[in-house]
Protein backbone atom coordinates (compact mmCIF):
# COMPACT_ATOMS: atom_id res chain seq x y z
CA UNK A 1 0.00 0.00 0.00
CA UNK A 2 2.53 2.34 0.97
CA UNK A 3 4.38 1.62 -2.33
CA UNK A 4 1.82 2.37 -4.68
CA UNK A 5 0.59 5.38 -3.00
CA UNK A 6 4.05 6.99 -3.60
CA UNK A 7 4.21 5.76 -7.44
CA UNK A 8 2.69 9.17 -9.03
CA UNK A 9 0.62 7.16 -11.79
CA UNK A 10 -1.24 5.82 -9.36
CA UNK A 11 -1.12 8.73 -6.87
CA UNK A 12 -1.39 11.62 -8.92
CA UNK A 13 -3.52 12.97 -12.04
CA UNK A 14 -0.46 15.08 -13.14
CA UNK A 15 2.02 12.20 -13.60
CA UNK A 16 4.72 13.94 -14.08
CA UNK A 17 5.24 16.06 -10.23
CA UNK A 18 6.11 13.55 -7.29
CA UNK A 19 3.84 12.94 -4.87
CA UNK A 20 5.18 12.75 -1.47
CA UNK A 21 8.61 11.75 -0.33
CA UNK A 22 9.19 10.96 3.03
CA UNK A 23 12.35 11.39 5.21
CA UNK A 24 13.86 10.08 9.16
CA UNK A 25 15.68 12.58 11.14
CA UNK A 26 17.82 12.18 14.04
CA UNK A 27 18.49 15.12 16.66
CA UNK A 28 22.26 14.79 17.93
CA UNK A 29 21.91 16.33 21.72
CA UNK A 30 25.06 14.83 22.87
CA UNK A 31 26.57 18.24 23.31
CA UNK A 32 23.92 18.93 26.23
CA UNK A 33 23.26 15.19 27.13
CA UNK A 34 26.52 13.22 26.21
CA UNK A 35 26.44 9.42 25.14
CA UNK A 36 29.26 6.93 24.68
CA UNK A 37 30.51 7.28 21.51
CA UNK A 38 30.02 3.09 20.98
CA UNK A 39 26.84 3.25 22.22
CA UNK A 40 26.36 6.20 19.83
CA UNK A 41 27.59 5.06 16.79
CA UNK A 42 25.50 1.79 17.12
CA UNK A 43 22.41 3.48 17.50
CA UNK A 44 23.07 5.42 14.20
CA UNK A 45 24.32 2.73 12.44
CA UNK A 46 20.81 0.91 13.79
CA UNK A 47 18.73 3.55 12.53
CA UNK A 48 20.36 3.76 9.08
CA UNK A 49 20.24 0.05 8.39
CA UNK A 50 16.27 0.31 9.74
CA UNK A 51 15.81 3.61 7.31
CA UNK A 52 17.70 1.69 4.30
CA UNK A 53 15.36 -1.42 4.73
CA UNK A 54 12.22 0.21 4.30
CA UNK A 55 9.65 -0.08 1.52
CA UNK A 56 10.82 1.91 -1.90
CA UNK A 57 11.34 4.67 -2.54
CA UNK A 58 14.17 5.11 -0.81
CA UNK A 59 13.90 8.18 2.49
CA UNK A 60 16.76 10.28 3.11
CA UNK A 61 17.90 9.89 6.78
CA UNK A 62 19.31 13.15 8.64
CA UNK A 63 21.71 12.97 11.85
CA UNK A 64 21.67 16.91 12.61
CA UNK A 65 23.46 18.06 15.58
CA UNK A 66 21.38 20.83 17.61
CA UNK A 67 23.72 23.22 17.55
CA UNK A 68 23.25 23.29 13.90
CA UNK A 69 20.94 25.81 14.47
CA UNK A 70 22.92 28.62 15.25
CA UNK A 71 24.55 27.95 12.06
CA UNK A 72 26.57 26.01 9.36
CA UNK A 73 29.61 26.08 11.70
CA UNK A 74 29.16 23.68 14.16
CA UNK A 75 31.95 24.63 16.31
CA UNK A 76 30.44 28.43 16.91
CA UNK A 77 27.69 26.84 17.36
CA UNK A 78 28.84 24.46 19.87
CA UNK A 79 29.87 26.99 22.02
CA UNK A 80 27.17 28.92 21.69
CA UNK A 81 25.01 25.86 22.91
CA UNK A 82 27.06 24.81 25.58
CA UNK A 83 26.89 28.60 26.93
CA UNK A 84 23.33 29.19 27.05
CA UNK A 85 23.05 25.36 28.04
CA UNK A 86 24.91 26.48 31.62
CA UNK A 87 22.59 29.61 31.51
CA UNK A 88 19.82 27.77 33.18
CA UNK A 89 19.78 26.61 36.54
CA UNK A 90 16.85 24.45 36.78
CA UNK A 91 17.11 20.56 35.99
CA UNK A 92 13.74 20.39 34.37
CA UNK A 93 13.93 23.76 32.35
CA UNK A 94 17.07 22.57 31.11
CA UNK A 95 14.91 19.64 29.69
CA UNK A 96 12.50 21.60 28.55
CA UNK A 97 14.52 24.09 26.69
CA UNK A 98 16.37 20.92 24.61
CA UNK A 99 13.06 20.04 24.01
CA UNK A 100 12.63 23.43 22.41
CA UNK A 101 15.76 23.16 20.58
CA UNK A 102 14.72 20.26 19.35
CA UNK A 103 11.73 21.07 17.45
CA UNK A 104 13.57 24.32 16.40
CA UNK A 105 15.76 21.43 14.86
CA UNK A 106 13.42 19.34 12.69
CA UNK A 107 11.41 22.70 11.27
CA UNK A 108 15.03 23.70 9.72
CA UNK A 109 15.67 20.06 8.32
CA UNK A 110 12.07 20.40 6.87
CA UNK A 111 12.32 23.60 5.39
CA UNK A 112 15.77 23.01 3.92
CA UNK A 113 14.77 19.90 2.54
CA UNK A 114 11.30 21.01 1.27
CA UNK A 115 9.59 18.50 3.37
CA UNK A 116 5.86 20.05 3.78
CA UNK A 117 4.73 18.41 7.28
CA UNK A 118 6.91 17.35 10.61
CA UNK A 119 5.15 13.88 11.91
CA UNK A 120 6.40 12.41 15.45
CA UNK A 121 6.28 9.16 16.86
CA UNK A 122 4.83 10.39 20.18
CA UNK A 123 2.10 8.11 21.63
CA UNK A 124 -0.43 8.13 24.39
CA UNK A 125 1.77 7.33 27.13
CA UNK A 126 3.98 10.01 26.40
CA UNK A 127 1.09 12.59 25.64
CA UNK A 128 -0.24 11.67 29.48
CA UNK A 129 2.79 12.62 31.00
CA UNK A 130 2.71 15.71 29.43
CA UNK A 131 -1.06 16.24 30.49
CA UNK A 132 0.62 16.31 34.26
CA UNK A 133 3.55 18.19 33.43
CA UNK A 134 1.91 20.80 31.84
CA UNK A 135 -0.77 20.86 34.08
CA UNK A 136 2.45 20.65 37.20
CA UNK A 137 4.07 23.45 35.61
CA UNK A 138 1.05 26.01 34.93
CA UNK A 139 1.00 25.44 31.61
CA UNK A 140 -3.40 24.40 31.52
CA UNK A 141 -4.26 27.39 28.92
CA UNK A 142 -1.65 26.13 26.50
CA UNK A 143 -1.98 22.48 27.27
CA UNK A 144 -4.78 22.10 24.35
CA UNK A 145 -2.27 23.22 21.61
CA UNK A 146 0.21 20.54 22.35
CA UNK A 147 -2.11 17.23 22.36
CA UNK A 148 -3.89 17.34 19.28
CA UNK A 149 -4.01 15.15 15.77
CA UNK A 150 -2.39 18.48 14.31
CA UNK A 151 -0.31 21.63 15.60
CA UNK A 152 0.55 24.38 12.81
CA UNK A 153 1.63 27.20 14.66
CA UNK A 154 4.88 26.52 12.99
CA UNK A 155 6.30 27.24 9.99
CA UNK A 156 5.94 23.30 9.21
CA UNK A 157 2.64 22.09 10.63
CA UNK A 158 3.05 18.93 13.04
CA UNK A 159 1.35 15.25 13.08
CA UNK A 160 0.77 12.61 15.50
CA UNK A 161 -0.78 10.40 13.95
CA UNK A 162 0.35 7.74 16.82
CA UNK A 163 -2.04 9.65 19.68
CA UNK A 164 -3.88 7.44 19.86
CA UNK A 165 -1.77 4.29 20.60
CA UNK A 166 -0.07 3.20 23.91
CA UNK A 167 3.85 2.86 23.90
CA UNK A 168 3.40 -1.07 25.27
CA UNK A 169 1.09 -1.57 21.76
CA UNK A 170 3.52 -0.20 19.76
CA UNK A 171 6.70 -2.21 21.30
CA UNK A 172 4.86 -5.24 21.12
CA UNK A 173 4.58 -4.49 17.48
CA UNK A 174 8.08 -4.00 17.24
CA UNK A 175 9.12 -7.68 19.04
CA UNK A 176 6.32 -9.38 16.73
CA UNK A 177 8.02 -7.80 13.29
CA UNK A 178 9.38 -10.41 11.40
CA UNK A 179 11.35 -8.27 8.93
CA UNK A 180 12.83 -6.11 11.57
CA UNK A 181 11.70 -2.75 9.73
CA UNK A 182 10.12 -1.83 13.56
CA UNK A 183 12.53 -1.33 16.59
CA UNK A 184 13.15 0.54 19.70
CA UNK A 185 16.69 2.28 19.93
CA UNK A 186 16.92 2.33 23.82
CA UNK A 187 20.46 3.07 23.73
CA UNK A 188 20.02 6.54 22.72
CA UNK A 189 17.11 7.37 25.12
CA UNK A 190 18.12 9.25 27.77
CA UNK A 191 16.48 9.27 31.36
CA UNK A 192 14.41 12.32 32.21
CA UNK A 193 14.64 13.77 35.37
CA UNK A 194 13.28 16.92 37.43
CA UNK A 195 9.51 16.91 37.33
CA UNK A 196 9.62 15.35 34.17
CA UNK A 197 11.39 12.42 35.55
CA UNK A 198 8.84 12.16 38.85
CA UNK A 199 5.37 12.00 36.56
CA UNK A 200 7.35 9.72 34.00
CA UNK A 201 7.74 6.95 37.02
CA UNK A 202 4.36 7.84 38.41
CA UNK A 203 2.67 8.00 34.97
CA UNK A 204 4.61 4.19 34.40
CA UNK A 205 3.25 3.27 38.21
CA UNK A 206 -0.52 3.73 37.27
CA UNK A 207 -0.19 2.06 33.98
CA UNK A 208 0.87 -1.04 35.95
CA UNK A 209 -1.84 -0.82 38.62
CA UNK A 210 -4.42 0.41 35.50
CA UNK A 211 -3.90 -0.29 32.05
CA UNK A 212 -6.35 1.96 31.03
CA UNK A 213 -4.90 5.13 33.35
CA UNK A 214 -3.00 6.44 30.22
CA UNK A 215 -5.42 6.78 27.84
CA UNK A 216 -7.84 8.15 30.68
CA UNK A 217 -5.93 10.74 30.68
CA UNK A 218 -5.47 11.79 27.33
CA UNK A 219 -9.39 11.34 27.14
CA UNK A 220 -9.65 13.84 29.40
CA UNK A 221 -7.43 16.62 28.32
CA UNK A 222 -8.65 15.91 24.65
CA UNK A 223 -12.28 17.22 26.19
CA UNK A 224 -9.91 21.14 26.09
CA UNK A 225 -11.05 23.21 23.28
CA UNK A 226 -8.62 23.47 20.53
CA UNK A 227 -6.67 26.46 19.06
CA UNK A 228 -6.94 27.59 15.59
CA UNK A 229 -3.85 26.27 14.65
CA UNK A 230 -4.46 22.40 15.45
CA UNK A 231 -6.25 21.88 12.15
CA UNK A 232 -4.19 21.35 8.89
CA UNK A 233 -4.37 24.63 7.17
CA UNK A 234 -6.98 24.93 4.08
CA UNK A 235 -4.91 25.49 0.44
CA UNK A 236 -8.43 25.86 -1.45
CA UNK A 237 -9.51 22.35 -1.88
CA UNK A 238 -13.34 21.86 -1.96
CA UNK A 239 -13.25 18.42 -0.10
CA UNK A 240 -10.85 20.00 1.99
CA UNK A 241 -12.76 22.72 2.89
CA UNK A 242 -15.87 20.29 3.54
CA UNK A 243 -13.89 18.10 5.88
CA UNK A 244 -12.54 21.19 7.97
CA UNK A 245 -15.93 22.53 8.10
CA UNK A 246 -16.76 18.89 9.70
CA UNK A 247 -13.83 19.04 12.10
CA UNK A 248 -15.06 22.26 12.95
CA UNK A 249 -18.13 21.18 14.08
CA UNK A 250 -16.85 17.97 16.14
CA UNK A 251 -14.40 19.45 17.47
CA UNK A 252 -16.28 23.26 18.35
CA UNK A 253 -13.25 25.08 16.13
CA UNK A 254 -13.81 28.49 15.08
CA UNK A 255 -13.18 29.48 11.88
CA UNK A 256 -9.60 31.31 11.37
CA UNK A 257 -11.12 35.01 10.28
CA UNK A 258 -13.51 34.65 13.63
CA UNK A 259 -9.96 34.26 15.43
CA UNK A 260 -8.10 36.91 17.51
CA UNK A 261 -4.02 36.48 16.26
CA UNK A 262 -2.91 34.25 19.07
CA UNK A 263 0.51 35.94 20.99
CA UNK A 264 3.42 32.94 21.78
CA UNK A 265 5.89 32.32 24.18
CA UNK A 266 9.24 33.89 23.10
CA UNK A 267 11.04 30.56 24.50
CA UNK A 268 8.88 27.33 23.52
CA UNK A 269 5.99 28.99 21.33
CA UNK A 270 3.26 27.97 23.76
CA UNK A 271 -0.07 30.61 23.28
CA UNK A 272 -0.24 33.07 25.90
CA UNK A 273 -3.44 34.20 27.85
CA UNK A 274 -4.05 37.51 27.11
CA UNK A 275 -3.55 39.25 30.25
CA UNK A 276 -5.37 42.85 29.44
CA UNK A 277 -2.98 46.11 28.23
CA UNK A 278 -2.00 47.00 31.69
CA UNK A 279 1.20 44.56 31.50
CA UNK A 280 2.79 47.12 28.87
CA UNK A 281 2.49 50.27 30.94
CA UNK A 282 5.80 50.89 32.42
CA UNK A 283 7.85 47.81 31.63
CA UNK A 284 11.26 48.31 29.71
CA UNK A 285 12.34 45.95 26.84
CA UNK A 286 13.99 43.43 28.76
CA UNK A 287 10.78 43.05 31.10
CA UNK A 288 8.96 43.17 28.49
CA UNK A 289 10.25 40.17 26.46
CA UNK A 290 10.29 38.56 29.80
CA UNK A 291 6.58 38.86 29.81
CA UNK A 292 5.93 37.70 26.69
CA UNK A 293 7.67 34.17 27.75
CA UNK A 294 4.99 31.63 29.22
CA UNK A 295 5.09 31.89 32.81
CA UNK A 296 6.59 27.87 32.71
CA UNK A 297 9.87 29.63 30.81
CA UNK A 298 9.83 32.86 33.24
CA UNK A 299 10.14 30.35 36.60
CA UNK A 300 12.32 27.24 34.84
CA UNK A 301 14.10 28.80 32.00
CA UNK A 302 14.87 32.41 32.08
CA UNK A 303 17.48 34.04 34.67
CA UNK A 304 16.01 35.37 37.64
CA UNK A 305 18.87 38.52 37.51
CA UNK A 306 16.85 41.15 34.87
CA UNK A 307 20.37 42.27 34.26
CA UNK A 308 20.85 38.49 32.95
CA UNK A 309 18.38 38.80 30.17
CA UNK A 310 19.60 40.44 27.44
CA UNK A 311 23.03 38.15 27.72
CA UNK A 312 20.69 35.59 27.63
CA UNK A 313 18.72 36.39 24.78
CA UNK A 314 21.76 36.82 22.59
CA UNK A 315 22.81 33.00 23.20
CA UNK A 316 19.02 32.02 21.76
CA UNK A 317 19.26 30.93 18.10
CA UNK A 318 18.64 33.37 15.56
CA UNK A 319 14.92 32.00 15.22
CA UNK A 320 14.00 32.28 18.86
CA UNK A 321 15.82 35.70 19.25
CA UNK A 322 13.76 36.70 15.91
CA UNK A 323 10.31 35.95 17.86
CA UNK A 324 11.59 37.71 21.01
CA UNK A 325 12.25 41.07 18.98
CA UNK A 326 8.87 40.48 17.27
CA UNK A 327 7.12 40.38 21.03
CA UNK A 328 8.98 43.02 22.20
CA UNK A 329 8.12 45.46 18.91
CA UNK A 330 4.47 44.12 18.54
CA UNK A 331 4.03 44.84 22.59
CA UNK A 332 5.48 48.16 21.84
CA UNK A 333 3.17 48.65 19.15
CA UNK A 334 0.13 47.81 21.45
CA UNK A 335 1.71 50.55 24.11
CA UNK A 336 1.25 52.82 21.34
CA UNK A 337 -1.91 52.25 20.23
CA UNK A 338 -3.49 52.03 23.70
CA UNK A 339 -1.10 54.76 25.55
CA UNK A 340 -4.29 57.32 25.54
CA UNK A 341 -6.59 55.21 27.18
CA UNK A 342 -3.56 53.43 29.69
CA UNK A 343 -4.37 55.54 33.52
CA UNK A 344 -1.05 56.84 35.07
CA UNK A 345 0.00 55.98 38.58
CA UNK A 346 -1.57 59.50 40.00
CA UNK A 347 -5.30 58.90 37.91
CA UNK A 348 -7.68 57.86 40.50
CA UNK A 349 -10.18 56.27 38.14
CA UNK A 350 -12.76 59.33 38.11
Amino acid sequence: MQHKSQKNFDASRDRSLPVFGVGVAYIDESIISPIPSNDFDSGIDEMKLIVSSLAPPSKQFFVIPTESIYSPDCAAGRDQLTKLASAVSDVTGKEDLVEHLRMLSLQKIATENGYTKIVLGTCTSRIACHVLEATVKGQGFSLSADIQYVDARWEIPVVLPLRDCLSEELNTLCNLDRFDSLKTIDVLQQPRSGINGLIASFVKLLQQENPSRESTIVRTAGKLTPFCFNRIPEVGDDNGHLASQRRQKKYNLKPNESLPPESFCIICNSPLKKTGSATFNGIDNGETRAAAACSSCQYQILPKDPSSLEYFYSLLPQSMSARARDGSISHELLRDQIKDYLLSDSDDGT
